[in-house]
Formats: C-alpha cells, sequence, structure tokens
C-alpha cells in the first residue's frame, strides 16, 4: 500500500500541482469575467477540469522530455524521474491519457474553440517550448510564455465560445508579466543552467543584463496593468490594486540593479507568484462590486475637435 502511494505521489508531482494550480484560477478568473452575471455550472464546471487536465498532461511531458537535464540541476535532481522512481514510459501514458481526457471533456461539455485553443496551447508549452525554444535562444521565455498566458482567453471561451479583446488583455498582462518572472529564478539558479548549456539570458548575456529587462518589463507591466481600467474592463478597486501589487513588484526590480545577496533574485521570482495571484483576484473582486467602470480623463486631459 505504501508503495502505491508513493507511485500516487510521484504521478500527482508530475503535473506540477502548485504552477498548475495558479494557471487554472487565471482560467476561472477568465470565466467569470466573461459575462456580467455568472457563468453557466457546467462550463465552470468542465472547462476548469479540462483546462486542468491539459496543463496537467503539459507539465507530465515536460518532465519527460526534460529528464536528463533536470538530473543534473540541482533544483530538479530528485524529480520522479531523474530518481527512477517512475519510467519515461509511465510519465508519456499518463500525459497522453490526460489529455486525451480533456480534449475530450472540453470538445462534449464545453465547446469545440476552448478544445482547439487548449490543445494548442498544450503543443506550445510542452513541444515548441520544451524541446525547441529552451535550448534555441535566449529568448525562449518570452517566445514561449505566450502558451503559459493562454489560460485566461481559454476560461473566457469556455463561457462565450468567441475571443473577446478583454481576454486578449488578460492574456497580455500574463505574457508581459512572465519575463520578469521566470528571470528572476534564472538570476538565482544561473549555475544549474549554465551546467546544462540552456542559453537563459543570465547565462548568453550576463546577470547586468538580465537584471535591465527585469526592471524594463516590470515597468512595461505596470502599463499594461493599466489598460483594463483604462478601456472600461474594471473600475477603481482593480485599479488600486494593481498600482500597490505593481508599486511592489517595481521595488524588487529597482533593488535587483544592486541586490544585497543572492536571495534578493529568489525572493523577486517569489513575489512575482504572489503578484499574479493577487492581481487576478483584484479583477474578480472588482467585476462584482458595483462601482462605475471608468473614471473620465480631468477636463484638461480631454481633447474635442474644433
Amino acid at each position: 500500500m505504501s508503495a502505491l502511494l508513493g507511485q500516487l505521489e510521484d504521478f500527482w508531482e508530475l503535473t506540477k500541482p502548485r504552477v498548475v494550480a495558479l494557471i487554472v484560477f487565471t482560467a476561472i478568473v477568465g470565466m467569470f469575467l466573461a459575462t456580467p452575471g455568472w457563468p453557466s455550472w457546467s462550463a465552470l464546471i468542465f472547462g476548469s477540469l479540462g483546462i486542468w487536465l491539459a496543463a496537467a498532461a503539459a507539465a507530465a511531458i515536460n518532465h519527460l522530455l526534460d529528464a536528463r537535464i533536470d538530473a543534473k540541476m540541482a533544483r530538479t535532481m530528485y524529480r520522479p524521474l531523474p530518481r527512477g522512481r517512475l519510467s519515461e514510459r509511465q510519465a508519456f501514458a499518463f500525459a497522453a491519457v490526460l489529455a486525451c481526457i480533456s480534449m475530450g471533456v472540453l470538445s462534449v461539455w464545453v465547446n469545440v474553440l476552448t478544445a482547439v485553443l487548449t490543445f494548442a496551447s498544450l503543443i506550445g508549452y510542452a513541444v515548441i517550448y520544451t524541446m525547441y525554444l529552451k535550448r534555441a535562444t535566449p529568448q525562449n521565455i518570452v517566445i514561449g510564455g505566450a502558451a503559459g498566458a493562454a489560460p485566461p482567453v481559454l476560461g473566457w471561451t469556455a463561457v462565450t465560445g468567441e475571443v473577446h479583446p478583454h481576454a486578449l488583455l488578460l492574456f497580455l498582462i500574463i505574457f508581459v508579466w512572465t519575463p520578469p518572472h521566470f528571470w528572476a529564478l534564472a538570476i538565482y539558479r544561473r549555475a544549474d543552467y549554465a551546467a546544462v548549456n540552456i542559453p537563459m539570458l543570465p547565462i548568453t548575456h550576463g546577470v547586468v543584463a538580465t537584471r535591465w529587462h527585469i526592471l524594463l518589463y516590470t515597468i512595461l507591466l505596470l502599463v499594461v496593468t493599466v489598460l483594463p481600467y483604462l478601456t472600461g474592463m474594471t473600475g477603481l478597486f482593480y485599479l488600486g490594486g494593481a498600482v500597490v501589487l505593481g508599486a511592489g513588484f517595481l521595488y524588487y526590480a529597482v533593488r535587483l540593479m544592486n541586490p544585497p545577496d543572492e536571495l534578493l533574485a529568489l525572493k523577486t521570482f517569489h513575489y512575482s507568484i504572489v503578484y499574479l495571484a493577487a492581481l487576478f483576484a483584484f479583477l474578480l473582486i472588482d467585476h462584482y462590486l458595483p462601482q462605475p467602470r471608468f473614471l473620465p480623463l480631468p477636463a484638461v486631459l480631454q481633447w474635442t475637435p474644433a
């Protein structure tokens, strides 16, 4: 019995549960934002389940394709495949079953568009990013971030059956958030990446250049996170939360330019996770608050034709 439970824990670890939890949370927020009322229970339950299964399958494929380099990295060497607790055949079968069930759930009980977009995201992360981009270019995180930014769009289409511009704003937020999030970890774990010849930005361009990239992307993120308010998608509650959270992210990015120790990069990485979860929580709460969606610009800033 203990051996069986241990193997079940290993399969569970293949799904990267903490990472996938954040992915599914952003997708669920997308579902709620897609409608002025409440999403249907079927879309909410089956959409969340299908997206979770696909994300878990992508995570398992990532474990499978990275098993050899994981064995050489301190952060990943104790994962199930490098330690031999699961075989590559078991990991592949597990991922395939999850992916098939996901596509079935989404196609039958949600809609075909969500199934297609979810499958494209799975391939984008598990195959295009993991097999090619990760090993080919220091911009791997920037390009590959498109797959990781898709969940809110998937949640939106699960409810409405269409891709709305507001859903693309949610996509843009995660897309811009991804590089400073991962580059902070890459700075802290740069020795690991160098040991396995993964061309992460700190390896190819140096730590100082990476710090500048993090700072510039963080500033861009602050601008992008204001767009939901400026487009009338959200109200003042979200705006206040976005500004405060963004100020915190900017604080870490500025401190990272001259860090007191190596741990600051890891602290920045951890804050970025809290940041994204809290930002989407603000989006969700704001959506149901009875307040104006947009505060008009002051008269001096308004332009009217002569």
